[in-house]
């Protein structure tokens, strides 16, 4: 029945609402996607609708493997093939020309697409037997904590989505870095799991940072990936601080930190994510759900190192306090 998400939905269940053009959240590697036939606008509209995007907002087409490339793009840069054989799949999404047969409504109006191959067994299994491409934004509210499990698509979007593959927990958690190829030079519109510095020694090159002329892609709104909970982004000597202010105050305190506090703090609830990049980001929106329903006044967050590893945590964490995003001046030329 329309809306009703299966507690263990089959693989064929899920292609058969595809092919429908019924909505299927489905893992990769990055997060949870909602998954819809990137080749059918009314089917591409529901997602739309599901999470309340703006129309304007464009969204990345997940394919089966690179050889589909070329109905999709209607132009494939020569770095294309290699950037391919390094990290794909993987979490890496590229902005190119959009072939004409792409619907608009994928590319919120733009000439250019964003294209991935994800790097998890259950979507691949799913693209290739659904045989199609398949627009999938992130499967929750728009500019809310992206889903990281089937439980967490089941508590964002409920009735909304037709079906959920439960494949687990994601491996990486945080959204793919985005590479502009649209245009003559490399530029890295998101940061994510791949860095700017592998992209070069494929590249040849360092990408250069978004510009004014950047065409618009996910996730680069001032604001997104936001709990409900208050949000401040401190630097470790501040954070203790500050929860032990608010705390003495009579407010409610959580904090997601890189170290345990070193002082008890009444009525604040403190979680510990691991000082490594890679790790931290796995867990990073698993744990602010978990403290963002703790029901506190204020999440305080200890903001990351300003070091390149941690381009992509520092982007999402910016972004969810609903600051200006700054990228370390080491990662671009």
């Amino acid at each position: 029945m329309p809306g009703f998400v299966t507690e263990a939905a089959s693989l064929a269940h899920a292609v058969e609402v595809i092919q429908r053009g019924g909505l299927v959240a489905f893992p990769t590697e990055t997060v949870y996607g909602l998954g819809a036939d990137a080749r059918n606008p009314a089917a591409v509209a529901r997602i739309f609708a599901a999470k309340g995007r703006p129309a304007d907002h464009p969204l990345i087409v997940h394919l089966a493997s690179a050889a589909l490339l070329p109905s999709w793009a209607r132009k494939i840069p020569a770095a294309v093939p290699s950037l391919a054989a390094a990290f794909w799949p993987g979490p890496l999404t590229l902005i190119l020309e959009r072939h004409p047969d792409v619907p608009t409504i994928v590319t919120g109006g733009q000439d250019t697409v964003g294209l991935r191959v994800p790097d998890h067994p259950l979507a691949l299994a799913f693209l290739e037997a659904a045989g199609r491409g398949l627009a999938a934004p992130s499967a929750n509210r728009f500019g809310r904590i992206s889903p990281t499990s089937a439980a967490h698509v089941r508590a964002e979007l409920g009735e909304r989505v037709d079906c959920v593959l439960d494949g687990g927990d994601c491996t990486v958690g945080l959204e793919s870095t985005i590479l502009d190829l649209s245009r003559e030079r490399p530029r890295l519109l998101r940061p994510g799991a791949i860095s700017a510095e592998a992209l070069a020694e494929v590249l040849g090159e360092l990408p250069a940072g978004r510009d004014g002329h950047s065409p618009r892609v996910p996730g680069a709104m001032a604001a997104h990936y936001a709990p409900e909970t208050p949000v401040q982004l401190l630097d470790g000597l501040q954070l203790e601080a500050q929860a032990a202010a608010l705390a003495a105050g009579g407010r409610a305190v959580a904090v997601l930190a890189r170290r345990p506090a070193r002082h008890p703090l009444p009525g604040c609830r403190w979680l510990q994510l691991p000082d490594d990049p890679a790790r931290y980001g796995q867990g990073l929106y698993a744990r602010l759900r978990e403290l963002d329903a703790a029901g506190c006044d204020r999440l305080l967050i200890q903001a990351p190192p300003a070091e390149p590893a941690w381009a992509a945590v520092d982007d999402r964490l910016r972004r969810c306090a609903g600051r200006e995003v700054k990228v370390p001046d080491t990662l671009f030329d």
